[in-house]
């Protein structure tokens, strides 16, 4: 299909000739150029042309675009109640296959509140760099420590009169046993910076 070549018009306004003499304004005539469209390039048979994908409209304000924890509707207890018998049953299948692979293993524990305030435990004893292999430096993640430690703390004001006396001694015990440590290690590396000597200028 041929198509008609386009054409512009092109006016010198220059105010000075090359010779750096001054124009005559009223000298100067539009010129016409005109511009030949590229022939178009024929696509081999195998190549197919897919069509722009559509504009993704942006949202209109800032709240439309965040998830609204109020208005999400979570499962339903009937929902929920099928999805922890399919669990438990994955649960009692995978116990299975473990003892039929390794006789003689012991089925393993209930976890309890006590396992859950050891693994948070653990977690920030491993980042204030208790965790260390003999003959290395040990590695502090301070922000991690405080994190899990202020896990804890949510998880002791969340079951406030709902524990019993065993499981709110070892909660309460872990929580001083780590903001202890925590503070000998930022009290340390407070005064680790205080002693550095100023950059030289």
């Amino acid at each position: 299909m041929s198509e008609k070549p386009s054409s512009f018009t092109v006016t010198d306004r220059r105010k000075f000739t090359l010779e750096g003499e001054l124009r005559d304004e009223s000298a100067s005539e539009p010129v016409e150029q005109q511009v030949i469209a590229a022939p178009e390039e024929k696509k081999p048979s195998n190549v197919v042309s897919m069509p722009a994908p559509p504009a993704v409209a942006e949202p209109e304000s800032e709240s439309e675009s965040e998830f609204d924890l109020e208005e999400h509707q979570g499962p339903s207890e009937e929902q929920s109640a099928e999805q922890h018998a399919a669990y438990q049953q994955s649960s009692r299948d995978l116990d299975t296959m473990l003892r039929a692979a390794n006789p003689g293993m012991a089925a393993p524990g209930v976890v309890s509140f006590d396992h859950v305030i050891q693994s948070i435990y653990l977690s920030a004893v491993m980042a204030l760099g208790a965790g260390a292999e003999p003959g290395q430096k040990p590695r502090i993640d301070i922000m991690g420590a405080r994190q899990s430690i202020d896990m804890l703390a949510v998880l002791q004001e969340k079951t406030k009169g709902n524990l019993t006396s065993k499981e709110q001694t070892l909660l309460q015990g872990a929580l001083f046993e780590l903001r202890m440590m925590f503070l000998e290690i930022t009290n340390a590396i407070a005064q680790s910076a205080q002693r550095q000597p100023p950059p030289v200028k």
